[in-house]
């Protein structure tokens, strides 16, 4: 079946941008703050600084760590089964991760998001098929801060079956988020058969690994944890001003930490990812929702198929602080260009304000979009017996009508997409009467509608128990004598 691509890159170029990615790890280059990064690198062959916490990593020690990283690999839902795949062409979505507010649709302010705003986002993100996969979407204030990072984690995997993009803020939290995934699978050989989340790790760009993230990129790999290297050049301002150039930092810099992972573990599970930005001159911001930051991300994912990894990026999301129509053409076009380009990965769904706030309703509105997406890349579709035009003109005639026929009746679902209310295709009568309603609004009366007909999650009692206690004593350690209570799972 023909399917619809694009690509940024002339392939007669990626040899050259591989070269100079190979070039940078040597000269200058890459900054690992952990020693013990260090220590491994330099016991493998690279030439390491330890005064300057360099390292400079030679072409054949890269090339090997391409070699073992696996081509594909899968996340499973609670019950085990696959649902999303690293790995060709296979095009996923999860909402964007690490909102610090919330975006609240009735007032038009931004607040503190709160324990219950996390699960109302997660049983939602649960219930809607756009998306494959949860993320740990933002942070609740009402919880320290020290447990933020396996506080979200915990609630995703109280209020969903589906898979989890994630990520730990310490090398103390990863230990304790892989012992709550541990516990949804029964031990440690079955996590790490089926795991259950992927975890972000960023570099900070250009070209350095903080003591955090080079830890947790080690450790996710001795535990057979996936991990999503997410670089994030900044044209201009962290990566050079060329979109060429961020692309190939981007490589360098996802390159490193490939590297540092598979020499703790070959094989383990890794992912290509990012989130590069242009840096806008005239705002001193780092606008994510840019087109160029979204061609970028396509670029960095054509290398990396190039190269036959799995891939990642940050697209469906907007810089606006409003969910209004910068939001919209941002959103889709970013949508569009990844399931395009076929990444397999894309986080930001719900996202405004460059990452910075988190809509629910944006994100219900994202979810139309995201089947706009898939339905591009399902093309027009097959040529079979009796889809075109010949056979029905014959059979309806000049002057016909198409409307009872019996192709429309059994066929208008597959070939058109059948979006929810939140999309306008209403006649102007009844818009009006229905209060002349815009998108954020219409997504907000269909949050309205949803919210009571989700059922209770139905979740092992023991399981749940055990997850409690370990986020429970956690918190206990940070001053906190009693979590927050999750009100829908007493429904």
């Amino acid at each position: 079946m023909f399917r619809p691509r694009v690509q940024f890159l002339d392939p007669a170029i990626l040899p050259q941008i591989l070269d100079e990615a190979f070039c940078i790890l040597e000269n200058p280059g890459v900054i690992f703050q952990w020693t013990p990064a260090l220590e491994l690198l330099a016991a493998h062959g690279a030439e390491v600084n330890f005064e300057t916490n360099t390292a400079h990593i030679p072409r054949a020690l890269v090339e090997r760590a391409l070699q073992s990283a696996p081509r594909e690999f899968f996340l499973y839902d609670a019950q085990g089964n696959p649902r999303v795949r690293y790995g060709g062409d296979a095009i996923h979505f999860d909402p964007g991760s690490s909102a610090l507010w919330m975006y609240d649709s009735i007032t038009h302010e931004y607040r503190a998001p709160t324990t219950h705003d996390f699960v109302a986002y997660a049983r939602l993100a649960d219930h809607l098929d756009a998306f494959d996969a949860l993320a740990t979407a933002f942070i609740p204030d009402d919880v320290p801060g020290e447990m933020g990072d396996l506080y979200r984690l915990y609630l995703c995997l109280r209020c969903s079956d589906k898979p989890v993009v994630t990520g730990a803020f310490a090398v103390e939290t990863m230990s304790v988020m892989r012992e709550l995934l541990r516990v949804t699978r029964g031990d440690d050989d079955a996590l790490r058969h089926k795991p259950r989340a992927v975890f972000d790790v960023c570099p900070t760009p250009p070209l350095q690994w903080s003591d955090n993230t080079s830890a947790n990129i080690i450790e996710g790999a001795r535990h057979f944890i996936p991990i999503e290297l997410v670089a994030v050049p900044l044209a201009g301002a962290a990566a050079p001003i060329t979109l060429i150039g961020s692309v190939v930092q981007h490589v360098a810099e996802n390159f490193s930490g490939l590297t540092l992972h598979q020499l703790a573990q070959p094989g383990a599970p890794v992912v290509f990812g990012g989130a590069p930005a242009i840096f806008d001159m005239r705002m001193g911001v780092t606008p994510l929702g840019a087109l160029e930051s979204s061609m970028m991300s396509c670029a960095t994912a054509q290398v990396a198929k190039h190269l036959g990894l799995p891939t990642h990026g940050y697209l469906c999301l907007s810089d606006t602080k409003l969910p209004d129509m910068q939001a919209g053409w941002e959103t889709g076009m970013s949508a569009l260009l990844g399931a395009l380009a076929g990444v397999n990965m894309m986080s930001g769904a719900g996202l405004l304000d460059s990452a910075g706030a988190f809509s629910i309703e944006k994100m219900l509105a994202d979810a139309q979009v995201i089947a706009m997406a898939r339905k591009t890349i399902e093309g027009i579709g097959r040529v079979e017996d009796g889809t075109l035009a010949l056979e029905a003109l014959q059979a309806i005639g000049p002057g016909g009508t198409f409307l009872d026929s019996e192709q429309t009746f059994n066929r208008f679902r597959l070939d058109q997409i059948q979006h929810s209310p939140i999309v306008d295709r209403v006649t102007r009568r009844t818009w009006l009467a229905q209060g002349k309603l815009d998108t954020i609004a219409r997504a907000r009366l269909q949050r309205e509608k949803i919210e009571p007909e989700l059922k209770p999650r139905v979740m092992d009692a023991n399981v749940a128990r055990a997850l409690q206690d370990i986020v429970a004593r956690v918190a206990k350690q940070n001053g906190m004598d009693t979590l927050p209570a999750l009100e829908w799972d007493a429904a």
